[in-house]
């Protein structure tokens, strides 16, 4: 049987009753934005709200990351990836079979006709971020766990990675981010804790970061009950169809829960739902790995972007989180912590105080379509259907837009943005979808 939690009725009820599956991130700030169009709603996870990706992520509101994972060069990348198990990104050769057919769309969203485009359909969302969060955020009361657009820096051992960088530097200064420059001089007097090892480096000014990721999330989640939300412990297998649409979540124990509406937000593992509901789709996981210490001696004001290695460091209400990287291997695999203790090495390396001492290792799945864009989508199949996950690296900063978008199509309203780039069925046209 399925354990619920639930608060008084919300006096603004449509009468239609929606269900979110998935309490990460995403799905939470979908099931507050279907309350405010009036929308009785119960979220389904298998797990306790925001403990998946979102409770370890590494904290960002990252507003300047438009461009995509596969950048034009990508083809040339493989090869190293597969001989170095502790890179930036990585893929395990016994997922490799099963990896192939996403990886060959991550190529294909690489030659820089398609990174131009796919730039300016990421932005078109990042530029929403602090405008979709800011009334979440205050509904929630959590604008204490918040440092808005305090900025970050990414920083470059030498001036020529910082020259190797700039197509992407400018790629997001054309898409409207914010960027200035930064001599050595500039980072020390900002960040005086870290090592003077730096040539230079770039300001995004218009960043954020929330302070403890998972107190963020199940904050919003504690405002949705206190609206009335409905949550139940349920892992969620199939769907019962009556008169031609799903009309009730199956659980692995037998139970049908019943709905007008259903939104599949359960990211890494969506793509068996979406399967499910005739909507194949090729979503896989990156897997990210970090480790969290106490402050002990280590100082640091804002999230550092380390740029030629391709992990942060990040100032947490609990310590500094330092983690990032791509591990490419499924949903099954054990982590493989020699990747968290080897980001941590070049962490110290560049804050030579932190200390492992009370430290905390952790991996996370990220939900990863091959051209970088989520998936924000009403089904072609099902009109009281939708979808809402692939976020890859950006689910806590799209979380409010998502949310938004998904409320807009799920109530026929007409969406501020033009939804076609985030389409589900957007990869039909390749062999096997």
């Amino acid at each position: 049987m399925t354990k619920s939690k639930t608060a008084n009725p919300s006096p603004n009820s449509n009468g239609q009753k929606a269900v979110v599956v998935g309490a990460g991130i995403v799905g939470v700030n979908v099931a507050v934005a279907l309350q405010d169009k009036g929308y009785e709603v119960t979220i389904l996870d298998r797990g306790e709200p925001g403990m998946g990706a979102s409770f370890g992520n590494a904290g960002g509101i990252a507003v300047s990351k438009c461009a995509p994972i596969a950048m034009p060069g990508t083809l040339l990348s493989v090869p190293g990836w597969l001989m170095d198990p502790l890179g930036p990104l990585s893929v395990r050769w016994s997922y490799l079979p099963k990896m192939l057919p996403w990886l060959l769309r991550f190529v294909a969203a690489s030659s820089k006709s398609r990174v131009e485009q796919i730039a300016t359909e990421v932005a078109v969302l990042l530029n929403r971020a602090w405008e979709d969060y800011d009334p979440v955020i205050a509904n929630a009361g959590l604008s204490d766990a918040v440092a808005k657009k305090e900025g970050a820096i990414a920083v470059y051992r030498s001036d020529a990675s910082r020259r190797a960088a700039e197509y992407e530097i400018d790629l997001n200064r054309r898409n409207g981010i914010k960027i200035r420059d930064l001599t050595k001089d500039e980072i020390l007097d900002l960040e005086p804790g870290i090592a003077p090892i730096f040539s230079c480096g770039i300001m995004d000014e218009d960043w954020g970061r929330v302070l403890d990721p998972y107190k963020f999330v199940t904050g919003i989640y504690q405002n949705f009950l206190d609206r009335g939300g409905k949550f139940e412990t349920a892992d969620v297998t199939d769907f019962v169809y009556r008169d031609g649409k799903p009309r009730a979540a199956m659980t692995s124990t037998g139970d049908q829960i019943t709905f007008d509406v259903v939104v599949v937000a359960c990211g890494a593992w969506s793509k068996t739902l979406a399967k499910r509901l005739g909507s194949p789709v090729p979503l896989d996981t990156e897997r990210g790995y970090n480790t969290t210490v106490p402050y002990h001696d280590a100082e640091l004001s804002r999230m550092l972007i380390c740029a030629d290695d391709g992990f942060v460091l990040t100032p947490m209400e609990d310590g500094i989180r330092v983690g990032g990287a791509v591990e490419l291997g499924g949903l099954i695999a054990a982590p493989n912590y020699d990747r968290a203790k080897a980001l941590f090495a070049k962490g110290k390396e560049i804050l030579p105080k932190l200390n492992a001492e009370g430290g905390k290792e952790w991996m996370g799945f990220r939900p990863s379509m091959p051209d970088s864009k989520p998936v924000i989508s009403k089904s072609p199949r099902y009109g009281n259907t939708f979808f809402a996950f692939g976020h890859g690296h950006l689910g806590l900063t799209m979380g409010a837009t998502t949310g938004r978008l998904i409320s807009d199509l799920v109530a026929g309203d007409s969406p501020p943005v033009d939804m076609t780039p985030y389409r589900i069925n957007r990869f039909s046209h390749f062999p096997g979808f």
